[in-house]
């Protein structure tokens, strides 16, 4: 997983499972020694167990308290888009049979051989895109209309690849060169194509939901055993998206989004007096919290359809 780091001291195993890495929000585990463990790779073959707690980051700082529900709303939406993709690009989950701690957290995966690169499409300006568009006229070496905004529909949406940065590091946004570089040519066509194809698909899907998907980060890689690049982590979540309820879309300043904003608002904010470059972050009020909660589930019941089953 991109996000992974040694294993904290004092992490818990669970039934057929030993702990490996940890992330921002991730845990990953894989089978053990035991009859459980034995069992289940004679099952499924080389699989992790990837749970998704209720951990939250933001500015690369693990943040505290967590997000209650946070890791079920990130695992049940991540499967309802597998299964909207599963016509344009394989994924890695083989089972959510998963003990009974880590229920509706967590998913069965095949293990893939990653590749190195963060998978961005945009299908509007902001963020790290919009900061580079007004320094230059472009997002990664692609020229843009002048006259842009924040929250600009982009002409057609573009691949704006990243590079994966270690924890506590920023991703990179590098030029599709750097891709065929890192990865080869065709195989940076594929994921380009790929991304563009899933970005295409999911942005129609939330729009006929009333939700804008400005911009999502996937991650590829191959799977080991038919050598097929397959669609790996999480998919199309709002820790990994920018959702926008479309009929507040209003180009021109920031928009409200179904995801973590509270949380970055507030650090920003004179009430959290954080001061990025020398202190840790402080503890997130009761009211952010609860906010942010609110919106990752509204995320999950606007895109779906259905309220999440906690």
């Amino acid at each position: 997983m991109s996000d992974a780091h040694p294993t904290p001291s004092g992490h818990g195993d669970l039934p057929g499972w030993r702990h490996v890495y940890s992330g921002k929000v991730r845990d990953l585990y894989e089978p053990d020694a035991s009859t459980a463990g034995v069992a289940l790779r004679d099952l499924h073959g080389d699989v992790v167990l990837v749970v998704a707690s209720d951990r939250v980051s933001a500015y690369d700082q693990v943040l505290s308290p967590g997000i209650p529900d946070k890791g079920v709303v990130l695992t049940q939406l991540s499967l309802w888009w597998f299964d909207q993709l599963a016509d344009l690009v394989p994924n890695h989950v083989v089972s959510t049979d998963v003990p009974a701690a880590v229920a509706g957290r967590a998913m069965v995966c095949r293990r893939l051989d990653m590749f190195p690169v963060e998978c961005v499409a945009r299908g509007y300006l902001t963020g790290s895109g919009l900061a580079e568009y007004r320094t230059n006229g472009e997002v990664t070496g692609i020229p843009l209309p002048a006259g842009l905004v924040d929250g600009s529909r982009l002409p057609e949406p573009i691949f704006t690849p990243a590079t994966k940065a270690e924890l506590g590091e920023h991703d990179e946004n590098v030029r599709f060169s750097v891709v065929v570089d890192t990865v080869g040519p065709q195989a940076a066509e594929t994921l380009r194509d790929l991304t563009l194809a899933v970005y295409a698909r999911a942005e129609q899907i939330a729009r006929e939901r009333g939700v804008v998907l400005a911009d999502t980060k996937l991650e590829f890689g191959t799977d080991p055993t038919t050598g097929a690049v397959t669609l790996g982590d999480e998919v199309l979540t709002p820790d990994s998206s920018r959702f926008w309820p479309a009929d507040a879309w209003q180009p021109g300043r920031a928009q409200p989004s179904f995801d973590k904003q509270y949380v970055r608002d507030w650090l920003t904010s004179d009430a959290s007096g954080w001061d990025r470059a020398a202190d840790a972050p402080p503890p997130l009020p009761a009211d952010v919290v609860e906010r942010t909660r609110a919106r990752y589930l509204e995320a999950y019941e606007r895109l779906t359809g259905a309220p999440l089953a906690l």
